[in-house]
């Protein structure tokens, strides 16, 4: 009779020798005490959920996979450390995460799978979905994919007549201070989607999100360019690490 796999380190071969702890035996069985303790932090997750766990419980979790033989406790706790909370510790860099000791390919695999997982997620409840009356959404999934990021990103939402978001497209990368933003591109991307209206959205890594002036003059110029072929642009968000600030509230708009 067969029985269907349940929690086994065994059933999971992606590891990468590079994940395992320098200069020590890697033990061909998990050992007993590791074993229980993974055991008892899958049931608490399963009985109350993400809720029900600090941020390095968490973090030990997704680490089990990446490294099934060994205590990852140690290193959750120094991802920590270094990045601050869980979600700067998935949304880091790949070089980034690998400058920590303990952190090969297969950490950052994991890592990246989970960050990716979560904005496909956030995604899903605003794509297709008319923008203005799921704003709440549209800002929950802008803080997921920009609040973290080491360096600025400039996304543009464009939406169709009734609002609904057709595209989500990443328009420029930048440093931790600058991204260039070119409003002709933008607009010209617009008319090939068949868009009517727009949003802007950038984040300030620094996490406050207050503009700047070449955040205000840029806006104005796409403001322009919209205005010019009949768009509309119906706000700009600045994501910051813990608030947003929107130039249609702040009157900038």
């Amino acid at each position: 009779m067969s029985h269907a796999p349940g929690f086994n380190d065994s059933l999971f071969p992606l590891i990468d020798p590079s994940d395992e702890a320098e200069g020590s035996a890697v033990p061909t069985r998990l050992p007993s005490y590791i074993a229980d303790h993974r055991s008892r932090l899958r049931a608490r997750f399963l009985d109350g959920g993400a809720s029900a766990m600090p941020d390095y419980e968490l973090l030990e979790l997704v680490l089990f996979r990446a490294i099934p033989r060994q205590d990852v406790k140690p290193l959750a706790r120094l991802l920590l450390e270094t990045f601050g909370d869980f979600n700067r510790v998935i949304s880091a860099s790949p070089a980034r995460l690998q400058l920590v000791k303990g952190v090969g390919p297969a950490v950052v695999l994991e890592l990246k799978l989970v960050e990716a997982a979560a904005q496909r997620l956030m995604r899903a409840r605003v794509i297709q979905k008319p923008v203005l009356s799921s704003w709440d959404a549209l800002l929950d999934y802008c803080h997921t994919t920009m609040a973290h990021r080491e360096t600025e990103q400039f996304r543009v939402l464009f939406l169709d007549r009734k609002n609904v978001l057709i595209a989500d497209e990443e328009q420029a990368k930048g440093t931790v201070d600058h991204v260039p933003v070119y409003p002709r591109e933008i607009v010209k991307r617009a008319l090939e989607l068949n868009a009517s209206a727009l949003i802007l959205v950038h984040n300030h890594p620094s996490g406050d999100p207050t503009p700047s002036d070449a955040d205000l003059s840029m806006t104005m110029q796409v403001q322009d360019a919209c205005q010019a072929l009949g768009l509309v642009l119906h706000d700009h968000l600045i994501i910051g690490k813990e608030r947003e600030l929107s130039f249609r509230a702040n009157r900038y708009l």
